[in-house]
């Protein structure tokens, strides 16, 4: 098959990598120079340096050039760049088959991708999301990886899993976009908790609390908005928490961990050099449960670290010092 790769940040640069054992793949940058570098050097110098590239990886700053006979295209940007993306996209190849892979809600209108799709994409358009607990730099070295590609359309769901599938990169589909998208958005907000605890000092079992309290989180909101339970403790829920809660390659999880050591989040984000998703996803998710009267007290307490100045020490304290309940509810 012939993939088009939309975006050359790390988690397009590593997907198009472990495409290209097996199809044809063009990873298309929007920045002209950033392509021909990567073409001339065979490596992302930005966000992948130390992965070799492969010899038989196309790369275009061109959009109709990349798209032109190809198969499926995955849009690998981040979630404010979604939508500008997929216009482009519906201008140069109307109809083509998309799967995005962000995490995140759209600023300020608390949309998930697919919503975003649906406004931007002709109605017939095959499409999905895939997701999961993945680091990019695993991917682009082959290490084993899981991922979940759901869509609403099952057939395109298993055939895209299918292609998409090898050894070294397992997709298993899925129907509940809803619930997929969910996961991996919130996940990055819990993310921050846990690097605070960890960066506190806190010990491996407060983090434990955080991850499997945080699950109940999502699962809680995931639920109200439609989602299925069974995804919640899968690959794109429970997966996908762990390994952002636990990994040091999680920027989110980073975050957290400077925010503990007493740095601002301007600072912090502006020596990333990479998207916190989390950091945007805090606002739109607590929105997003208190529009619905969804408890979630640690998405409210990261926001209140990122946004009002709480004091991190203070914030994971709340929360230990929360009155017990029951710890399942109906």
């Amino acid at each position: 098959m012939k993939f088009a790769v939309l975006g050359a940040g790390a988690w397009g640069t590593a997907l198009a990598v472990s495409l290209c054992a097996h199809h044809d793949v063009t990873l298309w940058a929007r920045n002209a120079s950033q392509s021909a570098e990567m073409a001339r050097q065979r490596r992302n110098s930005r966000y992948l340096p130390d992965i070799s590239l492969p010899d038989n990886l196309i790369f275009s700053s061109d959009l109709a050039e990349a798209l032109h006979g190809a198969d499926l295209a995955l849009a690998v940007v981040p979630s404010g760049a979604l939508r500008p993306l997929l216009r482009e996209v519906a201008k140069v190849a109307p109809g083509e088959p998309v799967i995005w892979a962000c995490k995140g809600f759209e600023a300020g209108s608390r949309k998930l991708p697919h919503e975003v799709v649906s406004e931007e994409l002709l109605p017939s358009t095959p499409c999905g999301v895939l997701s999961g607990p993945s680091f990019a730099r695993e991917v682009a070295l082959g290490l084993p990886t899981a991922l979940t590609l759901a869509s609403s359309n099952e057939s395109f769901a298993r055939h895209s899993a299918l292609a998409l599938h090898s050894q070294r990169l397992r997709v298993y589909a899925s129907n509940d976009v809803l619930g997929v998208e969910l996961g991996g958005a919130v996940k990055n907000v819990l993310a921050i908790a846990a690097g605070i605890s960890d960066g506190m000092g806190f010990g491996h079992n407060a983090r434990a609390a955080l991850i499997t309290r945080g699950l109940a989180e999502i699962t809680r909101l995931g639920l109200t908005l439609g989602g299925q339970r069974e995804t919640f403790m899968g690959l794109a829920g429970m997966g996908d928490l762990i390994l952002t809660c636990t990994g040091d390659l999680s920027r989110n999880r980073q975050v957290g961990l400077q925010l503990a050591q007493g740095k601002s989040l301007e600072a912090i984000l502006r020596d990333l050099g990479h998207v916190a998703e989390g950091v945007n996803t805090a606002r739109e998710v607590l929105q997003l449960a208190r529009d619905h009267e969804v408890d979630m007290p640690i998405t409210e307490a990261v926001y209140q670290v990122l946004y009002q100045s709480l004091a991190p020490r203070t914030a994971v304290e709340g929360l230990l010092s929360r009155a017990p309940s029951a710890e399942f509810r109906s």
